[in-house]
């Protein structure tokens, strides 16, 4: 069952690396790898859209057909994630050219009870506080379509102003943007909006006295759908983990959780 699974992930995977030509062909001088550009991101791809919880765990099912040593297999697929970003990218540029009128930007957070045992991202990491709390961390956040497009990533630190972060990842996304009450500003809305084109909301603060109307009430309700990504890429994805012990490899773990929940 699982080398069925590995088979069809990697056919999707390969189509995919050679349709935008993200892999070079196999060079004719010096060692051959032991597990391939293409083998590395599909096993890691694997491994975030099964069971998996570890690297260990995804090398003991593939053991016998690795023939490559537990730390190759780690390697590889910390390397790999060059081309799996390189991967997503192109995704999320092709679900703009047929994105959804409405669009919603989030951010998660992780809890403050962390801040004692996650040492290895320390340089990045730092404690702040957003409407849901103080929280430790880095900030991901995301734009996404109604319709589940992935369009636009970004990793910055957590006491970066959110409202710079909102201007930064959807300069050049259109369309009708939606964001909760904690980016409630003039200046943004003023800053964002282009006539005909591009239409920033805020939900507003319960206690605002602000009318808002049907059709934009619907649109913010929308919101709980980024909410839930943001859950399926941690319970179902691996997206949170503290299992990584080099920059690296956090990295690579978020850029393949996030491929894997794009290609699911």
């Amino acid at each position: 069952m699982k080398l069925l699974i590995f088979k069809k992930l990697k056919a999707v995977v390969s189509q995919l690396c050679h349709r935008f030509r993200l892999v070079k062909e196999t060079s004719t001088t010096g060692r051959p790898k032991k597990i391939s550009q293409i083998d590395a991101l599909t096993l890691s791809l694997y491994q975030h859209q099964s069971t998996r919880a570890t690297k260990k765990s995804l090398y003991e099912d593939f053991r016998d057909d690795l023939n490559c040593s537990y730390k190759t297999l780690v390697v590889s697929i910390n390397a790999s994630a060059v081309l799996c970003l390189r991967l997503l990218f192109i995704i999320m540029r092709l679900g703009r050219k047929h994105q959804q009128l409405v669009k919603y930007t989030d951010i998660p957070v992780c809890l403050k009870k962390n801040a004692d045992s996650h040492k290895t991202m320390r340089a990045f990491s730092e404690i702040a506080r957003s409407t849901k709390g103080w929280f430790y961390g880095i900030k991901l956040t995301i734009t996404r379509d109604a319709d589940g497009r992935l369009l636009a990533i970004l990793f910055t630190k957590p006491n970066d102003n959110d409202r710079e972060i909102c201007k930064t990842i959807n300069k050049d996304i259109y369309g009708i943007i939606i964001m909760d009450a904690g980016y409630v500003s003039k200046e943004l809305e003023q800053d964002m909006n282009i006539e005909g084109k591009r239409w920033l909301f805020i939900r507003p603060y319960k206690t605002m006295k602000k009318l808002m109307t049907k059709w934009q009430g619907n649109l913010y309700r929308g919101r709980f759908q980024i909410e839930f990504d943001f859950r399926s890429l941690k319970m179902f994805h691996g997206l949170v983990t503290s299992l990584p012990r080099s920059i690296n490899g956090y990295f690579a773990n978020y850029i393949h959780a996030l491929t894997s929940f794009v290609l699911r």
